[in-house]
């Protein structure tokens, strides 16, 4: 009896993670249903994470001279890049895979020291399957949203700086600093209404964070 209720709690459990999951399973499909009509050419630089990039509007603009592909997807979190990782990683065969992460993870109560797991774990996917593919984190930015969350952010940061560190193809891009003034406080003008996303003036903070990444490692 006690098995049979162990076995049931874990198959409602198993069955709420997955469905969690599977609420961006539209997204994914209307990018597969891009694709089958053209499939992105290999080696090139895939932008793959949360709404970051999903809301970067003037994507195609910024990334003109960089050959780059964006498939950023709802409210995402590492657990969801993993989940997908075959339909929107691995089909994809890029050189470099640029990945925004971490704050929505976060925000849903998840530690520094587990999302940081979940990225090692990432990061030992592509390995296995795309050895010569370098991945870059960009860092958790701040919000005025989740100001609250500056620390633990700070913390994962952290922690991902130091496991990349050890690795090779492994780079890091600093998105905390740049959205602070001279004085230590968070810019208050580069967010939208939810004071959570970029504005235009963020995402040219948040573009040239990343020129400057891309113009160091050709």
């Amino acid at each position: 009896m006690k098995k049979h209720l162990l076995l049931g709690l874990l198959l409602l459990s198993s069955t709420g993670l997955w469905a969690q999951i599977d609420k961006f399973e539209k997204e994914i499909k209307a990018y597969e249903s891009q694709d089958s009509l053209a499939m992105p050419a290999k080696n090139l630089r895939l932008f793959f994470g949360s709404s970051s990039f999903r809301l970067w509007k003037s994507f195609n603009q910024d990334m003109a001279a960089y050959p780059s592909i964006n498939r950023g997807f709802g409210g995402s979190t590492l657990e969801e890049a993993l989940y997908y990782f075959d339909r929107m990683v691995l089909k994809y065969q890029p050189a470099w895979v640029f990945m925004y992460e971490g704050d929505n993870d976060l925000a849903k109560g998840q530690s520094p020291e587990f999302i940081a797991q979940e990225f090692v774990e990432f990061s030992k996917r592509l390995k296995e399957k795309l050895p010569n593919t370098k991945l870059v984190i960009i860092a958790a930015r701040p919000s005025l949203a989740r100001i609250a969350m500056l620390d633990k952010q700070k913390d994962l940061n952290g922690r991902i700086q130091q496991i990349i560190a050890k690795e090779k193809g492994r780079f890091y891009i600093d998105m905390q600093s740049p959205f602070f003034r001279a004085d230590g406080s968070l810019m208050d003008d580069i967010f939208v209404a939810d004071r959570l996303h970029l504005n235009e003036k963020g995402y040219q903070l948040f573009v040239k964070q990343i020129h400057e990444f891309i113009q160091k490692h050709p």
